[in-house]
Parts: C-alpha cells; sequence; structure tokens
C-alpha cells in the first residue's frame, strides 16, 4: 500500500465514525484538522485519532489507552487486543460518554 491509498482508506475510516456518531444521536462532537481527528464529550474528554503515515496505521487515544491498527485483509486491526477499529471507537466512545450509545 501506497501512502495514497493509506490516506484514502483511513479517509474511509473516519467518514464512517462521522456517520455513525451522526446516526446514532450521541453527544459528541467531533474535528478533523490534518491528519488527527478529536472526538470530545460532553464533560470535555477527548478520544484523538491520528494516521501515522510512516508506519501506514491509525492510532487511538482514549481514557483507557493508546491503541495502533494495522490493516489486515481489508480490516483495521488492533495490534494489543485484536479488535476492529470501528468496534474499538464504538467501545471507547461508550466507555468515555458513560452511556450505551445506539450505534446502527
Amino acid at each position: 500500500m501506497n501512502d495514497s491509498e493509506f490516506h484514502q482508506k483511513v479517509d474511509a475510516q473516519l467518514q464512517l465514525i462521522e456517520e455513525a456518531i451522526d446516526n446514532s444521536g450521541a453527544d459528541i462532537d467531533y474535528e478533523v484538522s490534518g491528519n488527527v481527528m478529536t472526538l470530545e464529550f460532553e464533560d470535555r474528554s477527548q478520544i484523538i485519532i491520528n494516521r501515522q503515515e510512516p508506519m501506514h496505521e491509525i492510532w487511538l487515544a482514549s481514557k483507557s489507552g493508546g491503541y495502533h491498527f494495522k490493516l489486515i485483509e481489508d480490516a483495521w486491526i488492533c495490534s494489543k487486543t485484536g479488535v476492529e477499529f470501528q468496534a474499538m471507537v464504538k467501545r471507547e466512545c461508550d466507555i468515555q460518554s458513560q452511556e450505551d450509545i445506539e450505534w446502527d
């Protein structure tokens, strides 16, 4: 995968996060600036998602810790937990918001 393909694949993942948040009705603000997506919660806590171009990874930082995701057979998988990226984002949003968010 070259850098251009990497950015396209990460952009698609970030778009899925935006759509999931919008569809859930959760009180989560999000902003993308450069290579970083910030999810901000009612209590002002944040989840930071950023792309690590040199390693072709997505990194996620939350109250629970830091996680690195590598593309394996068309799925972004956490090197520490084996959890898929979108599932981890949703889980961490539930934890951070202290709610059971209704994800589609």
